[in-house]
């Protein structure tokens, strides 16, 4: 991981205006989608007590887009947009993508002043310590092709593509 974090660069202020004109629940579900698949199953049993119908978003300052959500206490579940949330983290999306990529440390990104967390200090916290202890995959995007994607979801059938595939 680097100590000192790329340039930051911004979408271009057109690309964050034309996002902002999506609909904020479709991407809302997406996420929480992302977040199921990718972390749900591995998170501390105390940290999902605590998650329990907080209000949660995620803010792209950039691309002008904010994903609201919630722990139902089984799983992250998308909400509508919401004015007051218990724990928002804004960034640009290129510092998410470095997070999601290992590539650099939210510290160092928060004392730039690049991630921002807003609401309640203790969640935040909560949340940032619990993501830290987690063995989270580096977003790679060769882990994302349909068969690498397949073959996590159901091994014998990512061999059944395969076979498919060279017939």
């Amino acid at each position: 991981m680097t100590t000192t974090p790329p340039p930051p660069l911004t979408l271009p202020a057109p690309v964050g205006a034309l996002l902002s004109r999506l609909p904020a629940y479709p991407g809302s579900m997406l996420l929480v989608t992302a977040i199921n698949f990718a972390l749900a199953k591995q998170l501390p049993q105390d940290v999902k007590d605590i998650l329990r119908a907080q209000r949660l978003a995620i803010r792209v300052r950039d691309a002008r887009v904010a994903f609201d959500f919630s722990w139902n206490g089984q799983r992250f579940v998308p909400c509508k947009p919401q004015a007051e949330t218990d724990l928002a983290i804004s960034a640009n999306a290129q510092d998410f993508l470095l997070l999601a990529q290992r590539r650099q440390d939210p510290d160092t990104l928060f004392f730039n002043r690049r991630l921002v967390m807003e609401g309640d200090t203790e969640l935040g916290l909560v949340v940032k310590n619990a993501l830290d202890a987690l063995e989270l995959p580096v977003l790679d995007p060769r882990e994302w092709t349909p068969r690498a994607v397949l073959g996590r979801l159901a091994p014998g059938l990512a061999g059944g593509a395969r076979e498919a595939v060279r017939r």
